[in-house]
């Protein structure tokens, strides 16, 4: 493709050279550039890729895109500059590929809590009707149960061009469908600008992020974005950002809820040793729904899977006969075996409001003690420590304070302002550092007839140090448990 077919439509400035020539590859990674491609300088948090022009140059960059004046460029380089690289980066490349999200049906989910599950069941219930369908999260990015061959740099949603490179991927294997966690920082870096989505799902708003967004105001507005891109947006009413979602009427708006006057509500609601179940209420249409999930966060989870099938023309009856057949995902309210025959749960839930929902969920069905093991990651927001440990002190009858992600922080530190929180609470507690010893520890002291959390790791198969990475996974040390 030609540059200037890749910039039309960009405001941009020629610093050298001109635009009449072939590209060969688009890329932003120095490291993984080859002869003729097109390099573009973005600028992250912790890394600006201008300083790394020369590299891309000497492995072959022959255009390089920037957003600042840069100096002793070869003159055999083509040097364009516009104003922001990022979203440029997203445009280009949203050409590049072809305008992928026009030729599939694009749904993405946003919110603080509830993306994973709700795309998760989106897809499980898609593909059970023999829809193929892709899927692009934080746990699984797979097309038909086929893992995809992408590498994904970003834990949730991918950088623009390798999201392109797996809509193409999933569009090749004959994929009618795509669902797709959408995060704020994806919507604030212009990752998925361009996307035209079918169908844009609100699950709720929390605390959480402040280490990127600052303020909660600035992390509302990313959330919103998404519903500016999309076609229909699924929204819970319940929620006070939902709302506003729903009075700017950026778009066609189905609801859902419990509490509110929504599209879809669910009421008359039952919590079971195996499960949930509920009456769906949509205009005349009324229903029993049974789950094998459990907890109230749940509920919401589940309605937003039915509106999001419903709009996309299936049967409601259909619908609700695979809801009551979703076992769930990996580390999301994961009940997980063990030979002491104590109801372990292994759940992702690592901002207030989600440790407060498992909590409140485990209350629910436990006849004895609730036990909490959960630290806070390092390198993220602080002010939500004490928080937590607050929420854990009063929802829980024992708390285990140990080490999540501490990264580039002290573990110990960490504990300390996660307790600062909690020793203010009637809750008695123990900080044990080692993640693998708290866990073993919880387990250990747990009666029959207790239930114990282990929040804030969910699916994740690692812990990150300041100066290392290391294996660990919250369901093997519940599964290796020896009386």
């Amino acid at each position: 493709m030609k540059i200037y077919e890749l910039l039309d439509s960009i405001d941009y400035e020629i610093l050298q050279g001109d635009v009449s020539g072939e590209v060969n590859n688009i890329c932003w990674d120095s490291r993984k550039v080859k002869l003729g491609d097109l390099f573009i300088c973005v600028k992250n948090r912790n890394i600006d890729r201008h300083d790394f022009i020369m590299e891309a140059i000497s492995n072959g960059a022959k255009i390089v895109v920037v957003e600042k004046l840069v100096e002793s460029i070869p003159k055999s380089i083509t040097l364009i500059k516009v104003n922001d690289s990022r979203r440029v980066m997203a445009q280009i490349a949203n050409k590049y590929y072809g305008k992928l999200s026009d030729k599939i049906k694009l749904i993405g989910v946003t919110g603080t809590n509830g993306k994973t599950s709700i795309a998760y069941y989106v897809y499980e219930i898609l593909e059970k009707m023999k829809i193929k369908t892709g899927i692009i999260g934080t746990i699984e990015n797979s097309v038909c149960g086929k893992k995809l061959n992408i590498e994904k740099l970003n834990p949730t949603t991918p950088d623009c061009i390798e999201l392109q490179k797996m809509f193409k991927e999933i569009i090749k294997n004959d994929a009618t469908h795509i669902v797709m966690e959408v995060s704020s920082s994806a919507l604030s870096q212009d990752r998925v600008y361009g996307c035209n989505f079918e169908i844009g799902i609100f699950s709720n708003f929390t605390q959480d992020h402040l280490e990127e967004h600052k303020t909660m105001e600035n992390y509302k507005k990313a959330k919103m974005k998404l519903f500016n891109m999309c076609k229909t947006a699924i929204i819970n009413i319940d929620d006070s950002v939902g709302k506003e979602i729903v009075d700017s009427k950026c778009c066609d708006i189905i609801t859902y809820g419990i509490q509110g006057n929504a599209d879809f509500k669910a009421s008359d609601i039952i919590y079971l040793n195996n499960g949930m179940k509920f009456k769906l209420r949509y205009k005349n249409y009324e229903k029993e729904v049974y789950s094998k999930l459990s907890g109230k966060f749940n509920i919401y989870n589940i309605l937003a899977t039915i509106a999001t099938c419903y709009k996309l023309k299936k049967n409601l009856d259909e619908i609700i006969l695979y809801i009551s057949k979703i076992k769930g995902e990996p580390g999301r309210f994961q009940v997980v075996n063990n030979k002491k025959g104590v109801m372990s749960i292994v759940d992702y839930a690592h901002n207030p409001n989600s440790l407060e929902n498992i909590l409140k969920s485990a209350r629910q069905i436990c006849n004895k003690r609730v036990i909490v093991v959960f630290g806070c990651g390092g390198d993220r927001d602080k002010s939500k420590r004490s928080i937590m440990g607050k929420i854990a002190g009063e929802l829980a009858d024992m708390c285990i304070l140990t080490s999540d992600n501490p990264r580039n922080e002290e573990a110990n530190k960490i504990v300390e302002e996660i307790e600062s929180g909690l020793k203010y609470t009637e809750c008695c507690y123990k900080k044990i550092v080692d993640r693998k010893e708290a866990i073993l520890y919880a387990i250990k002291e747990a009666n029959q007839d207790d239930i114990v959390i282990i929040a804030g790791k969910g699916h994740e198969k690692y812990q990150i140090f300041k100066d290392k990475t290391i294996y660990f996974n919250d369901v093997e040390i519940i599964k290796n448990y020896d009386v």
